[in-house]
């Protein structure tokens, strides 16, 4: 896990984006249904997964090795942002980062998270979810990029809830392997540009 300072700093409030990797965990967000969870305790035990009810926004998703997890720890107040600007901005930050890799990524009108291929429906792919949850002006939970992601996790359940989308890694788009500290530097960077200015 890595942690990095984010925006102006004052004496009572500072703002950290923290980083790490998971081993294989299903987790479902407060309004989000344990029928899109696909496999019963006994199949998941024989895939190496657990599952958790989690507070943040959303529905199930998977989080696991070479995924980068991102939680940052914001201030909205200081930056003087409600949730939605938040995430639009997270939004844009990844997709910025996916684009010094060669992928073009975007938003995907009425789903949260960075999407590739909206235009069209039978190959629109989700390759970072977005999950968050705001008490008291703090930002909780934030984001998971798929970089060398393990996809046949995903098989597994309804990513987010949908049954029509497929979820991708920049691995898979770019056929090969990337060295998470590199993708990890990229995307902080992206991230302190998008948010240290506000």
């Amino acid at each position: 896990m890595i942690g990095q300072k984010i925006g102006k700093s004052i004496p009572d409030a500072s703002n950290y984006l923290l980083f790490c990797e998971h081993p294989h965990v299903y987790t479902l967000g407060k309004n989000g249904s344990e029928d899109n969870l696909l496999i019963n305790q006994v199949q998941m035990q024989a895939v190496n997964a657990t599952f958790f009810h989690t507070n943040r926004g959303g529905d199930i998703t998977y989080h696991g090795p070479g995924q980068l997890v991102g939680y940052p720890i914001f201030d909205l107040e200081q930056f003087s942002l409600g949730v939605k600007r938040y995430i639009f901005l997270m939004e844009e930050a990844i997709i910025h980062t996916l684009a010094m890799l060669d992928i073009t990524s975007e938003r995907l009108a009425g789903a949260t998270g960075v999407w590739l291929d909206t235009t069209k429906p039978h190959l629109t792919r989700k390759i970072c979810a977005i999950g968050v949850r705001v008490s008291r002006g703090i930002t909780m939970h934030g984001f998971a990029l798929n970089v060398n992601t393990d996809l046949n996790y995903f098989n597994y359940i309804n990513p987010c809830g949908f049954t029509d989308k497929k979820v991708t890694s920049i691995a898979k788009e770019t056929g090969k392997s990337y060295d998470m500290a590199l993708v990890k530097d990229k995307l902080s960077e992206q991230i302190i540009s998008t948010f240290g200015s506000l």
